[in-house]
């Protein structure tokens, strides 16, 4: 199979092509493996709305939900059961590409029950079950964020357990983060864990930066305000690219860890499908481009930019200081940043609780009918 030629020049430029989306109608078809072989995908995240779009449109997963019922599963079991199978299967497909990147990619996510999302022990406890459960060694467990999310990351990787930490809004949040990562691999140190085995990735949501602060700019509606629609988050994800150069490679504290065989926790730009019809439907690809990160696309966006996307190789590093102009900007108009992404953390995971709890009635529902 022929890579498409874009996506391998995206890659060529240090972006790691991850695909936000599985199902096991993807994996038995074939179709992520040719994702692989034609669009550079070298890693898969998941999340519970994919989960829920995946198993309410198939019936592929009719024939275990059956069999589980008749072992007595509930739904949270089961539920349990289908998701493990699943990413343990995408985990083997990619199983050489972790072994030919030291474990970098390869890498396919899997994320705690959102209504852990400010429970840090019940987190914490869960990361610990995901993990045997899935029992290969590229899978990543994805922890939110939260304050409560925060001392589980440290928890989960102190237990020698790779992390995908999920729903960051702000470079504070991501600040914080990438603490609570440094803590995790000291103390998978002090356990006795190679740190050199750990891999981090830290997914910076974009899209929905804009349409919130969008929304707020046309509430303000003044020629200032509507001048920076569409400019807010290229402009946050920029200032965390230079918040994790300053920690990664300025930092006093990586390089003790570097010596250990420690590699920073990448930054991850998620929710990069465009939701705004009138910006380029390629944008969050195209102009977050800089070595050492990954970008996880929804197979729309992925498509997009294999057809028309480019790479601007000078989007993220030097961007640092307009960046800020952009902040700068938006607070002069009236945008109340700090409430902007305390709005956003609340809505993710309540988007994700909703999807969640969806699937839980469809399959309770599919449990009570096979024991009818």
């Amino acid at each position: 199979m022929t890579q498409n030629s874009k996506l391998a020049d995206l890659s060529a430029a240090g972006v790691s092509v991850w695909l936000d989306d599985l199902s096991r109608d993807m994996i038995d078809s074939g179709a992520l493996r040719r994702e692989m072989d034609e669009h550079s995908v070298v890693g898969v995240t998941t999340n519970p709305a994919i989960f829920q779009a995946a198993i309410a449109k198939s019936d592929m997963y009719d024939e275990q939900i059956a069999r589980l019922a008749a072992q007595g599963a509930d739904v949270d079991a089961t539920l349990t059961a289908i998701t493990t199978d699943d990413v343990r299967s995408a985990c083997d497909v990619f199983a050489q590409v972790a072994v030919d990147t030291d474990g970098v990619d390869g890498r396919v996510s899997i994320e705690v029950d959102p209504r852990l999302a400010h429970d840090t022990e019940g987190t914490v406890a869960q990361a610990i079950e995901l993990a045997k459960l899935v029992h290969r060694p590229n899978v990543l467990i994805k922890i939110p964020a939260t304050k409560a999310g925060l001392p589980a990351i440290t928890r989960v990787l102190a237990e020698g357990i790779s992390v995908n930490v999920t729903l960051i809004f702000s470079v504070e949040r991501y600040v914080e983060v990438m603490d609570a990562f440094l803590d995790g691999l000291d103390a998978a140190l002090q356990n006795g864990h190679d740190v050199a085995r750990l891999v981090s990735v830290a997914s910076f949501f974009v899209s929905r930066v804009d349409t919130e602060i969008d929304n707020r700019l046309e509430k303000i509606g003044t020629p200032e305000a509507l001048a920076l629609r569409g400019k807010a988050g290229l402009a946050n994800a920029r200032l965390a690219y230079a918040a994790y150069s300053e920690v990664f490679e300025l930092g006093v504290r990586f390089p003790d860890l570097k010596a250990h065989g420690a590699r920073p926790q990448r930054a991850l730009w998620a929710s990069t499908g465009v939701k705004n019809p009138d910006y380029p439907d390629t944008l969050y690809v195209s102009e977050l481009v800089a070595p050492d990160t990954v970008n996880t696309m929804p197979g729309k966006t992925m498509l997009a930019f294999a057809d028309h996307g480019w790479v601007n190789t000078e989007s993220i590093v030097g961007q640092a200081a307009p960046s800020r102009e952009v902040f700068a900007a938006l607070g002069a108009v009236g945008v109340d940043l700090a409430d902007v992404f305390a709005v956003l953390e609340a809505e993710g995971v309540d988007k994700f609780v909703v999807a969640w709890d969806e699937l839980l009635t469809a399959t309770a529902a599919q449990l009570a009918a096979t024991k009818a």
